[in-house]
């Protein structure tokens, strides 16, 4: 046999596979061109839906991350100015122990004033006293001593420096002693 009967009769095997590959898509496929359209119309409507929620989830994800940046973009400002706070109140306590009684008035004026805007603006102090039991993810522990009773142990004997939030966050931890 020669090159070119080869070659025509390999072309014409190839025809036939494609006539009976045809043949059997067209048998398989017996659904009518209506079915295909809806099954077809079927699947484009579910992307088009978890395109549209996703797009929904994406917008109520960004919305929901510029309030919080919103409620803690005065952060850097409020951390600046908590040392402020607190020499105003040791001055405080400093003053009230003299008798001028005028200076002690403008200081506490001032530091209200300072007070009432930071927590307008979302400054709110940690309320600690001691005998609040002491916890590692909302308090610092500077040192431990040993307890004054045993009712203490474990527990917030003194508080060194307060502890402030902005909103849900804290921004500067307590800094307390407790007891061992």
């Amino acid at each position: 046999m020669s090159k070119k009967d080869k070659n025509n009769t390999t072309a014409h095997e190839q025809v036939d596979e494609q006539i009976l590959d045809n043949n059997e898509v067209s048998s398989d496929d017996t659904r009518t061109v209506e079915e295909q359209l809806n099954e077809s119309l079927a699947l484009e409507k579910d992307k088009f839906l978890r395109l549209f929620a996703e797009f929904e989830n994406y917008k109520r994800r960004t919305a929901k991350e510029r309030n919080e940046l919103f409620k803690t973009a005065s952060q850097d400002v409020m951390v600046a100015l908590l040392p402020i706070l607190d020499d105003f109140d040791r001055a405080y306590t400093e003053i009230s122990k003299t008798k001028e009684k005028d200076l002690l008035k403008g200081v506490e004026l001032i530091k209200n004033k300072l007070k009432n805007t930071l927590e307008s603006k979302g400054l709110e102090l940690i309320d600690l006293r001691t005998g609040d039991e002491f916890n590692a993810d909302n308090h610092e522990a500077i040192t431990q001593v040993p307890a004054p009773n045993e009712a203490l142990k474990g527990k917030i004997i003194d508080v060194i420096e307060k502890g402030y939030k902005l909103g849900d966050k804290i921004i500067r931890f307590p800094k307390v002693v407790i007891g061992q």
